[in-house]
């Protein structure tokens, strides 16, 4: 008989089976468990070995021999500089007025629409005139009333009691038919242009606020040349600002078109949350090009002053924040100070702090890694 022979893979498989299937499943499980602990093992053993040939001996031949970081230096001086400070601003109306009557009433007639542009003076709101007229006819009546009395009172005809009488009523009178000629035929205080219109011819004026600003009004009027704009600016420039300074004003709009605008009002207080001050400035809008509720940013020029000026590079951001910090390198060593950055000047930033003077040593180069007090060697 011819026997073919069973291949050495196979025959050890059947092995393997034969002796597994003399362990019962508890002993299989504890020989699983002993075979990973004993791989785990030899396993940290080398690599335990290969540490300490290698980072173990790194770490105690630095300590030991204490080495330096190679950096380079830049002495601190005062550079004269423009002073520009920029802010972000939105374009006001330089005036508002919501127009309505004192007293709610039917609406006559509006004569204008929004976008129209008006003149001082001009009637802009006709209210029903049925009061007014009223008025006028009692204000007729008390004033033959009261020239009547004043014959007689001359004469010794009437009393002076009965003239006062009449008297303060015809003034009353009069002053309510002025009151009601305002309210009913309502005009335009000042130059300018209808920035909306809410209601229509017939309609009734309750008195119920329906502005964006929460106020009652038939009509809203805005001046628009000159335009104003308040900017919020750092305590620490208070004194370098004044009534009178010119700003240049620019708009996403019109990016390559600045407006010179000028600082007209510089507000007394300071923020005590914020540390800034207000000021408010006028911005000439020849041809209305801008308009309010525009963004923009106003840059004011302020005296010349000396300051610190230094490579951008020098200066490091604390991660997870906003602080800024620089090193200075003092006997030998890496010292750490905050820094406030002023004005950027292309690849050069201003540097502001009471810690730094002229004549320390700023480190330009190979400080990225470095740790207050690490020691350093200048190349």
């Amino acid at each position: 008989m011819n026997f073919k022979p069973i291949p050495a893979k196979a025959y050890i498989t059947i092995l393997t089976q034969k002796i597994l299937g003399t362990f019962t499943q508890t002993q299989l499980l504890i020989m699983k468990t002993r075979f990973h602990r004993i791989v785990y093992f030899l396993l940290f053993s080398f690599t335990l070995a290969a540490c300490g040939s290698s980072t173990d001996s790194d770490v105690y031949t630095t300590e030991e021999n204490g080495e330096a970081t190679a950096v380079r230096v830049q002495q601190l001086d005062y550079s004269e500089i423009a002073r520009d400070i920029t802010y972000t601003a939105h374009l006001e109306a330089n005036r508002e007025v919501h127009l309505a009557p004192a007293s709610p009433g039917r609406i006559e007639k509006i004569n204008m629409e929004a976008s129209d542009k008006v003149s001082a003076g001009q009637v802009l709101v006709e209210m029903d005139k049925t009061q007014l007229i009223q008025a006028r006819v009692q204000l007729q009546t008390l004033e033959a009333d009261y020239r009547r009395l004043d014959t007689l009172r001359k004469v010794g005809s009437a009393s002076q009691q009965q003239y006062d009488q009449v008297r303060s009523q015809y003034e009353v009178a009069k002053a309510n038919v002025e009151f009601l000629k305002k309210n009913t035929t309502m005009t335009a205080p000042f130059s300018g242009m209808v920035a909306d219109k809410y209601f229509e011819n017939g309609e009734m004026f309750s008195g119920t606020p329906n502005t964006p600003d929460g106020k009652a009004a038939i009509l809203s009027l805005i001046q628009t040349n000159p335009l104003k704009a308040t900017i919020n600016i750092a305590e620490r420039f208070y004194p370098l600002v004044n009534r009178g300074m010119k700003a240049s004003i620019t708009s996403d709009v019109f990016p390559a078109e600045p407006f010179e605008g000028t600082v007209s009002r510089v507000y007394p207080q300071i923020n005590p949350a914020t540390r800034t001050f207000r000021v408010e400035l006028t911005i000439p809008n020849p041809g209305d090009k801008l308009r309010p509720g525009m963004f923009s940013r106003a840059t004011l020029e302020l005296e010349k002053v000396e300051a610190f000026v230094v490579p951008s590079l020098a200066v490091l951001k604390l991660q997870g924040s906003n602080e800024r910090y620089i090193f200075l390198e003092k006997d030998g060593k890496a010292k750490r100070i905050v820094v406030e950055p002023g004005t950027r000047y292309d690849d050069r930033v201003e540097i502001i702090s009471p810690q730094i003077n002229p004549g320390d040593n700023l480190i330009i180069a190979g400080h990225t890694r470095l740790l207050e007090g690490d020691r350093v060697v200048v190349e």
